[in-house]
């Protein structure tokens, strides 16, 4: 079975493959708990919607350097 989207492209969009996990984690928390999703998410679950998202350049994240 495929996973869509791949990882490989997945980590292009972040610095780190931790940084993927953390952002995933942190929107599917947002959508289970009632944010809507910014892309159809009909019968998928939150952690993939997430991940779509972040393919999709919907959501993205910033690096706060002290």
């Amino acid at each position: 079975m495929m996973c869509y989207p791949a990882i490989d492209a997945l980590v292009k969009k972040v610095d780190t493959k931790y940084t993927l996990v953390t952002l995933a984690a942190l929107r599917a928390r947002e959508l289970t708990d009632g944010s809507p999703a910014l892309l159809d998410d009909k019968g998928k679950k939150t952690v993939t919607v997430a991940l779509e998202e972040i393919y999709h350049d919907k959501i993205s994240y910033y690096e706060n350097k002290k």
